[in-house]
């Protein structure tokens, strides 16, 4: 049963990472937002390849808020909250396995 708990442990782990990264690339792309960048760098296009398939969603489906878009906000709220609860709950699934 301890390989289950290990690998459990692992892949809350490597979730956990992957979440985190997405994170920062959120917010890294609000701030990048802020200062009108380059749309032909490719970071900034690997950004918004990145991120807008999620953004766009959460953008459509929240109201107008006079240009501000708060939808980089929701989405670092739900990483958050992914992190406490399915990682979390990995977590203790694996401390249960050993």
């Amino acid at each position: 049963m301890f390989v289950i708990g290990n690998f459990l442990n692992a892949a809350a782990t490597v979730f956990d990472y992957v979440l985190t990264f997405y994170m920062w690339v959120i917010i890294i792309r609000a701030l990048i937002s802020w200062v009108n960048p380059d749309p032909y760098n490719p970071i900034v296009r690997f950004l918004y390849q990145i991120t807008e398939p999620v953004l766009y969603p959460l953008r459509r489906r929240l109201p107008y808020m006079g240009g501000i878009d708060l939808s980089p906000f929701i989405l670092i709220l739900a990483i958050v909250f992914l992190q406490f609860c399915l990682v979390g709950t990995l977590k203790d699934m694996a401390f249960r396995f050993r």
